[in-house]
């Protein structure tokens, strides 16, 4: 009997650590009233489809956005290659949008990466996720991000999120800055361009079914700007 019951165990253990092995597939959309990054209005309503996979850590994910209220506001597609370990995380993005405020592709191709002519912006990111707060940096090192003298900005962003419940809602308060001139962020030096509160709901249609609905408030108090996003999540 006790060769059986540790038999039992050995099997358990082993089929739960195969588990915890296997690549995660993740399917989702969001549909956005307005879609604002980082403090920066990008467009009205949008789809935005993820599409990722992931093991022990290390995930490629695609993401993308299409305007649906306004055909003119820019497409994006982009790569996120990342690894987390703990609570630390790195990892590399190639954006690519359809249309550049300057210097870009005029024929939107993909597959053009010449310095000064590509619709792509390549970032490098560093984070630690303390459990309380979440502190992250990203910086610009390849791709469409020059200064008007030509030279390459390295545009950065740094962001502070810090997650909490109230009244059996998800909140989430960030806090963004930029540290030194960028003209991705339109900044000509320390600037706070992002203050924003977001609040998160799962409405429940069925016992196996249900929607996250989420809004935000956001700020850039550098641009003088504010806004205000509705918005709910699609995922199988």
């Amino acid at each position: 009997m006790k060769k059986i019951v540790m038999m039992a165990m050995i099997l358990a253990t082993g089929m739960s650590a195969k588990a915890q092995e296997s690549i995660e597939t993740t399917i989702a959309a969001d549909v956005v009233s307005n879609y604002i990054w980082r403090g920066q209005d990008l467009g009205n309503v949008a789809l935005q489809p993820t599409l990722g996979i992931g093991y022990k850590g290390l995930s490629l994910t695609a993401w993308g956005s299409v305007g649906l209220a306004n055909t003119a506001d820019t497409k994006e597609f982009d790569f996120t290659l990342a690894y987390t370990i703990g609570g630390l995380n790195i990892g590399i993005t190639d954006y690519w949008f359809n249309q550049m405020a300057s210097g870009g592709d005029p024929d939107n191709r993909y597959f053009k990466y010449d310095a000064h002519a590509t619709n792509h912006v390549f970032e490098g990111f560093i984070g630690y996720d303390f459990g309380i707060a979440s502190l992250q940096w990203y910086t610009n090192f390849a791709g469409n991000d020059y200064k008007e003298d030509g030279k390459r900005a390295y545009s950065s962003y740094v962001e502070v999120v810090v997650p909490f419940k109230l009244s059996d809602i998800s909140w989430t308060a960030v806090a963004g800055a930029v540290p030194y001139t960028s003209p991705q962020y339109g900044t000509n030096g320390f600037a706070v361009t992002n203050l924003a509160l977001k609040a998160t709901k799962d409405i429940k249609f069925s016992d196996s079914f249900s929607v996250p609905v989420f809004a935000q408030v956001a700020a850039n108090p550098c641009s003088q700007q504010a806004y205000l996003v509705l918005g709910f999540t699609l995922q199988p």
